[in-house]
């Protein structure tokens, strides 16, 4: 076991990348800042406000992006959980793609600052994620929104989130989601990330990153097979027919695309695969610093988001 995989110093590290993380989005302008988030794809209006949505963990404070004024009289809803290893609360790291999202999907984009470890482990992240999920779709109409017409999706550890939201809506009952964005999402933390393979040398995303992120969330390795943690690994063997259909999107160079790609597989053998495609020549997290890239992988999520959202959508 490696040091940073101790529980304790663990803590210690993901609280200083908390404060590092702070201080980046507090420089005027600089990289990581809100400022510099909120610049990229200036194209894209920011029409946004802010509300808290109440859930049995905290309140959850979310940003609401609207799409351009006649899109629709009642839009559809997605919602959105930004990555950061379930340590770091980034959610304006995602405002480009949720400002892209409103206006090419035509949708109401819910962006959620969810609770994070190691202040909050599992299960808090994804019970906080799911009771968001149903908030949305009971009280969407109360806002102007269809939450009849509803997605989730995220971005690495976001992603694990949503497809931990669309696993509890399958196993609970509700609600109907439409579609599951799973975008370089981590879904086998139970096996070591030392064990893991890339295709490159070096990463984005280093072993030592994975064991201070995985033992902040989940503290004893025992829950990491948990399904709504690892769906990916083999221990996990439910029957996901009914599940939402999923987009899975993964990067040629990142740690975690195996798992992905396994989990693609798992959901196209359940009939709910809607595509799984891969950024060529890209790591994880490449969307935040490759504009060209990054409006790919975009333009793909909307196309989707919107035919899964269409009124005739069966």
């Amino acid at each position: 076991m490696s040091l940073l995989a101790r529980p304790a110093v663990a803590t210690r590290a993901a609280k200083t990348m908390q404060g590092l993380t702070r201080l980046a989005s507090r420089r005027s302008g600089g990289p990581g800042s809100t400022a510099a988030w909120r610049a990229r794809f200036p194209e894209y209006p920011r029409d946004a406000s802010e509300t808290t949505v109440p859930t049995s963990v905290a309140p959850a404070p979310v940003t609401v992006y609207l799409p351009p004024s006649g899109t629709a009289t009642r839009p559809p809803v997605h919602v959105n959980f930004h990555g950061g290893g379930y340590v770091m609360s980034m959610p304006v790291m995602d405002d480009a793609l949720c400002r892209f999202l409103a206006v090419e999907a035509g949708v109401v984009v819910v962006n959620v600052q969810y609770v994070v470890a190691p202040q909050h482990p599992f299960p808090a992240p994804v019970t906080q994620a799911y009771e968001v999920v149903q908030w949305v779709a009971g009280h969407g109409a109360e806002h102007g929104w269809d939450g009849t017409r509803l997605t989730v999706g995220g971005q690495s550890a976001g992603g694990g989130l949503a497809a931990a939201v669309a696993r509890q809506a399958l196993e609970q009952g509700g609600p109907s989601i439409a579609l599951q964005v799973l975008h370089y999402p981590p879904l086998d933390l139970a096996t070591p990330a030392r064990d893991k393979k890339a295709v490159v040398a070096r990463p984005m995303l280093r072993p030592w990153m994975a064991d201070v992120f995985d033992t902040s969330y989940v503290p004893d390795p025992k829950e990491r097979a948990d399904r709504l943690v690892s769906p990916a690994h083999p221990s996990d063997t439910a029957d996901l027919r009914d599940i939402a259909p999923a987009l899975v999107v993964t990067a040629e160079y990142d740690l975690l695309r195996a798992e992905a790609v396994r989990y693609a597989e798992r959901l196209r053998s359940a009939g709910a695969l809607v595509e799984h495609h891969e950024v060529a020549g890209a790591d994880h997290g490449y969307d935040t610093n490759d504009d060209e890239k990054a409006r790919t992988a975009y333009t793909l999520m909307a196309r989707h988001l919107r035919r899964a959202t269409a009124p005739d959508a069966s």
